[in-house]
């Protein structure tokens, strides 16, 4: 993937978060308590959904980098060393309740903030994150990925069509088959992958690829 491609793919899974946010104060103002993914309820989700925004805009720094770290690095060193998940969960329900009441016009502004400092920004700008050091063109996939995903959610949860934009959904599942690649085949996850994906069996009940 070039580039452009990221960024496009940045974009436009930003926007249709946007677009899913004012979707569901439309359809039910009332809801955003209701569950959504686990623990979390709309509001939540909405919160940690848009972490996948704020972070970029935290960790971009001043000039270039020279780091080859690629993005199947970033889930590596993430899986090594895992948030408490209590924390990550705290994380989002504060995010959503930073929003304030209008969830829309709050989400709006900061997609509209966020992909014009990556537009700006460039491939090769520096991320300077908790876990170490990105080209912004190597960690943004991740973003795409958690936006991607949990637009999904967001949107089984309040029962809307799932239409997700293609360029974002290509990046997404270009990150995911990294991740699928990078299965370890001595854990047996490389015969339940194999028939999972060519339509042999399902996938085990809670398997997940992160």
């Amino acid at each position: 993937m070039t580039w452009t491609n990221t960024l496009d793919a940045f974009a436009t899974a930003a926007e249709w978060f946007a677009a899913t946010v004012a979707a569901l104060d439309v359809a039910e103002p009332l809801g955003w308590d209701r569950p959504a993914l686990g623990e979390w309820s709309r509001s939540d989700l909405v919160g940690h959904t848009v972490r996948a925004l704020t972070t970029v805009e935290q960790y971009l720094d001043e000039g270039t980098t020279t780091s080859t770290a690629t993005t199947l690095d970033y889930y590596r060193v993430v899986r090594s060393s895992r948030a408490d998940p209590a924390a990550v969960a705290e994380r989002g329900r504060q995010a959503g309740r930073d929003l304030g009441t209008d969830r829309p016009a709050s989400v709006a502004v900061i997609v509209e903030r966020v992909v014009a400092q990556v537009r700006d920004a460039g491939g090769d700008r520096r991320i300077d994150a908790p876990m170490g050091e990105w080209a912004l063109a190597a960690y943004l996939p991740t973003r795409v990925f958690e936006l991607t995903v949990h637009t999904i959610d967001l949107r089984v949860a309040a029962g809307l069509d799932l239409d997700p934009p293609a360029a974002a959904s290509a990046e997404a599942l270009r990150v995911l088959g990294l991740l699928v690649g990078d299965a370890d085949p001595s854990s047996g996850d490389a015969p339940v992958l194999l028939r999972a994906l060519t339509g042999r069996a399902a996938l085990p009940s809670g398997w997940s690829a992160l």
